[in-house]
């Protein structure tokens, strides 16, 4: 069964960083497989934030765009989320998502 486990969200202050990881088990796809990175505000619906594929090619939404950076580790089936410049409006629950499995989320606070 695949799983895939966050960790790394928090409190910081805005114009602070932060680094999501994602890591995958029971997967022997995860070399090939897209995989993104997604949140979810209060009273929002969830919205991509960025993906990569397994050729690492990267997109990003607009909002974070130039202040967010994905990347992806085959090797260790892991996926990260450097999180710079941060803003109040990214204060979310953050998933990651291989394919059609999702994480269970990780709250990220941006607050002062």
């Amino acid at each position: 069964q695949v799983q895939l486990v966050e960790s790394g969200g928090g409190l910081v202050q805005p114009g602070g960083s932060l680094r999501l990881s994602c890591t995958a088990s029971g997967s022997s796809f995860f070399s090939i497989a897209t995989t993104g990175w997604y949140r979810q505000a209060p009273g929002k619906q969830r919205e991509l934030v960025a993906t990569i594929t397994r050729n690492s090619s990267t997109n990003y939404a607009d909002s974070v765009k130039g202040r967010f950076t994905i990347s992806r580790d085959n090797a260790k089936k892991s996926m990260y989320l450097q999180m710079d410049s941060l803003k109040p409006e990214d204060t979310a629950v953050y998933y990651c998502k291989m394919e059609s499995f999702w994480g269970q989320g990780t709250q990220v606070t941006v607050s002062s």
